[in-house]
């Protein structure tokens, strides 16, 4: 059905060739780019790929090893360093790839008389994670502290147990409310992480995520993150205060058993961290054109997410309407990302946009003249 309805794959494009953050090739035509997680377009940042040609000429193509064996350089205890002080905390320990950190983390840090509570929405590597833990296992209803309260009143009060939510949703860019959540931990004596995956970068002063944005960071007991969406190549990483971090290194199996980064990317993370840091005009411009093309999806009458973040997913009223729907979009020269059940919230059948600083007006305004095309579809 999906092939007959696309005339593709949408699981399985090809991008030919990239010439910048926000424009690409697909089937032999030049698309923008509306689905890439590139949110601060860094992915061509200069001084970040400056950085990984000179790791690479001085350090090779990668370690071939682990962080436990031969695959500890330098340039790895660095970055951690530069992620413990980007966040303002005092620990961090660095994961091949953001699905690792969070598998890799969870997995370790609770063991089978321990209790996680996860958010329903949470991304599969928090699930995967969670499944790969000794622990009991409890969802809560989406963003409801009130009803996370309620579980853990249940639970034996001597418990340690780990609250899991994460900053930006994947799917429809809502957030969390992470005071609420904060007060809840605080109340039963819990342990709180927060994934900011997707607002790395895109919240706060620096761009450290939703903590940072609400004066939070010291409040939560772990982060987790990865440099996969704004940091623009590969990799995950944990920032604590606590010092049972150091037991990742020790009991992580997605830390022990898989060869570290390579150097080229770990100088590329770190050059494209600093600007994050420093250059706020990212951010700045990555608000202007989330505001612009949220506002514009709304405008069309479009069902999408309740908050205003550069993770928009479009509703659509079942999963062959989302299928046309896509391709009416790549026709006319625009790629976002398919999301159908079972892996988005409700079940719900979504074209998800992720906005880019890169994104130039006239880009924006062909995105939008073509998700009126596939208004019109709908009726």
């Amino acid at each position: 059905m999906i092939r007959e309805l696309t005339g593709a794959d949408p699981l399985g494009m090809r991008i030919e060739r990239m010439e910048s953050p926000t424009r690409a090739w697909i089937a032999g035509k030049p698309v923008i780019l509306m689905g890439s997680n590139n949110y601060l377009g860094l992915t061509f940042n200069p001084d970040s790929q400056a950085a990984a040609v000179q790791a690479l000429s001085a350090s090779g193509t990668g370690t071939t090893g682990s962080r436990a064996a031969n695959g500890s350089y330098a340039c790895h205890q660095g970055i951690e360093q530069q992620l413990a002080e980007f966040f303002g905390l005092r620990k961090a320990v660095l994961f091949t790839t953001g699905y690792q950190a969070n598998v890799g983390f969870i997995s370790a840090i609770v063991g089978k008389d321990d209790i996680l509570l996860i958010d329903s929405d949470s991304h599969a590597s928090i699930y995967d994670g969670c499944k790969l833990s000794d622990a009991t296992i409890y969802r809560f209803r989406h963003n409801d502290p009130e009803d996370l309260a309620r579980r853990i009143e249940r639970l034996p009060p001597q418990a340690n147990k780990l609250i899991v939510v994460e900053g930006i949703y994947s799917m429809l860019g809502d957030y969390a409310p992470l005071k609420e959540l904060v007060a809840v931990a605080k109340r039963y004596g819990a342990y709180l992480m927060v994934d900011e995956a997707h607002s790395l970068g895109v919240l706060g002063p620096t761009g450290g995520g939703l903590a940072q944005h609400l004066g939070l960071v010291q409040d939560i007991d772990f982060i987790v993150g990865t440099f996969s969406k704004s940091v623009g190549t590969i990799g995950g990483f944990c920032v604590s205060n606590h010092e049972a971090l150091d037991t990742v290194r020790f009991a992580a199996r997605a830390y022990l058993f898989t060869a570290s980064l390579p150097p080229s990317v770990v100088a590329s993370a770190s050059a494209s961290l600093e600007r994050i840091r420093t250059d706020p005009s990212l951010r700045e411009k990555l608000w202007a054109n989330t505001d612009y093309i949220y506002d514009g999806l709304r405008a069309l009458g479009l069902q999408i997410g309740p908050n205003k973040t550069p993770v928009i997913g479009i509703a659509m009223p079942d999963a062959a309407a989302c299928l046309r729907g896509w391709r009416t979009l790549l026709e006319s020269g625009v790629y976002v990302n398919l999301a159908l059940p079972p892996a988005t919230p409700g079940n719900m059948a979504l074209l998800r946009c992720s906005i880019c600083a890169a994104h130039t007006r006239e880009q924006l305004d062909t995105v939008l003249a073509a998700f009126k095309r596939v208004k019109a579809q709908l009726g």
